[in-house]
């Protein structure tokens, strides 16, 4: 007999729907499957005969029968243990063991050697794709179903094992012992998930750093236009705990940025919780390969950059990484999305997150430490300098000094602003931004994404401001892109100090966060 049962996998962060065929034949017994399967694909033979005989159904192993399970389309590489449940059910089908009908569902699952169903990646843009190509029911591991239930234009069922699934969908089925009934739990339809705004434990607070108020000014202006920007300052000034500190400024993420970024880590396989409603913070280590940030492999998966989408990524010692890693930057810091090309074709993963990165002011870290003097020879320290080349230094928005506290300041115990009262007047001044930049949709939310022609429209500046930055510029000399920026940086200032027009203060505020050493 033949069976169709319909499936899907995740290929970096496509996902494709999959047709399980399955044809049980007379012959000697063999148990194939064809369609450019993976290891782990080809394994599911030998653990869904133990998963079928464990559940009451006759072992496939049993009698001559010839198997051939074709996974389709057959040019696509079929990865993981995803179709284990398909091709359980697909077999079920062939065999006679139940019947039900199979159109408008699908089944994803890995099987265990009980028949426990486990959990697999990528449920989420699973469940999105399978309802734009039409599905109605999804049946898929308990575990995944509150993720995948964030969709709610398909039915979601969590399954616990491959016996109430049969339960389930079709009559009562042939058990070895005859016409037993197995019993098991009913299976129930997964409610909509409700999404809470739960702040993480983790999060470091900004009343918790002292003084530093200069740092804590630029990091709340980046956070407000979602500007990328560095520090720099000797080593125990407080850099890494005001990079850690910068994600409790920021607001939760929307509805469907919590869809965008939870897919992605679920695809990824780094879900650490059922789902993510605050910008995420990656701090990969200085020495993180170019294809551990940038991503890559034989099948492309996504690096660091796509993980931290619409979060931060956080690079601590930023010259110490490699400069092909820090070059790599350019495209993503640009265009917010990474292009991956391969022998086996092109995938374009998003990347638009803010870059927050820390560097001491030499390799040695002796500079700027009082009574302390720089050990590093001048062509140690040039080639410190020279591993942030001009266009990496042009797209970062704001530079900030980090320097070194009096002792004083740190044992006062005086008040330090909180995180949640900074996050105010950030999630004030994006929301003027949204209703500013409301006619371009998606397209544009924040004064970062601006290009050189909506500048013309929303970031007008008058006779004096302008000659006040050209005079500016010129001595500074500042790239197009970093004048251009210069811009950006003035109209979030303007809007964090609720103004309509730029004015020469937030002018002059912007070009104090270019790198000193411009000039």
């Amino acid at each position: 007999m033949l069976a169709k049962v319909p499936s899907a996998q995740v290929s970096g962060l496509r996902a494709d729907p999959i047709e399980v065929e399955i044809d049980i034949g007379r012959g000697l017994h063999s148990f194939t499957i064809v369609g450019l399967p993976d290891q782990a694909v080809e394994e599911a033979r030998d653990r869904l005969s133990a998963a079928i005989k464990n559940s009451g159904f006759p072992s496939p192993q049993k009698g001559n029968r010839k198997v051939v399970v074709s996974l389709a389309p057959a040019d696509l590489k079929k990865e993981g243990a995803g179709f284990d449940l398909a091709i359980a059910i697909a077999y079920l089908l062939a065999a006679g063991e139940t019947k039900f009908e199979t159109t408008r569902r699908a089944f994803l699952g890995e099987l265990g050697l009980s028949g426990e169903l486990r959990p697999i990646k990528g449920s989420l843009l699973l469940a999105r794709r399978l309802a734009e190509a039409g599905f109605e029911e999804l049946y898929l591991p308990l575990a995944n179903a509150r993720e995948a239930a964030l969709t709610t234009e398909i039915k979601i069922y969590g399954v616990k094992n491959l016996r109430q699934l049969v339960n389930h969908l079709g009559p009562k089925a042939r058990s070895e012992e005859g016409v037993v009934e197995v019993r098991t739990e009913p299976l129930v339809l997964q409610p909509p998930t409700a999404i809470e705004h739960r702040e993480p434990s983790w999060l470091t607070d900004f009343a918790d750093v002292r003084s530093q108020h200069t740092a804590k000014r630029g990091l709340e202006i980046a956070a407000a236009g979602g500007h990328n920007v560095a520090m720099a300052g000797p080593p125990g000034t407080g850099k890494t705990m005001l990079a850690r500190a910068f994600t409790s400024i920021l607001p939760p993420l929307t509805f469907d940025e919590i869809l965008e970024v939870t897919g992605i880590h679920s695809a990824a396989g780094v879900l650490m919780e059922d789902l993510i409603t605050s910008p995420v913070f990656r701090s990969p280590h200085h020495t993180a390969s170019y294809i551990a940030l940038v991503g890559g492999g034989g099948t492309p998966k996504p690096g660091e950059i796509t993980l931290a989408h619409q979060g931060v990524l956080f690079l601590d010692e930023f010259p110490e990484f490699d400069k092909r890693v820090i070059e790599s930057l350019r495209q993503p810091l640009e265009d917010r999305v990474v292009t991956i090309s391969r022998s086996k074709g092109t995938i374009t993963f998003p990347a638009n997150f803010l870059l927050v990165a820390t560097m001491n002011y030499c390799p040695c870290g002796k500079r700027g430490l009082r009574g302390q003097d720089c050990i590093c020879n001048p062509g140690a320290l040039a080639r410190y300098q020279r591993k942030l080349s001009g266009p990496i230094v042009d797209r970062i928005d704001l530079w900030l000094e980090v320097p070194q506290i009096d002792p004083e300041k740190l044992g006062d115990g005086g008040r330090e602003e909180s995180s949640a009262a900074i996050r105010e007047r950030v999630v004030r001044a994006r929301a003027i931004q949204g209703e500013r930049f409301k006619k371009f949709k998606n397209k544009i939310k924040l004064n970062s994404q601006m290009g050189v022609r909506e500048l013309k429209t929303f970031a007008p500046l008058s006779a004096e401001s302008l000659k006040l930055l050209n005079d500016s510029a010129r001595r500074l000399n500042l790239s197009a892109r970093a004048y251009h920026r210069v811009i950006k940086l003035a109209r979030t200032i303007a809007d964090l100090a609720r103004s309509e027009a730029i004015r020469d203060e937030h002018l002059l505020e912007a070009l104090q966060y270019r790198p000193k050493n411009n000039s």
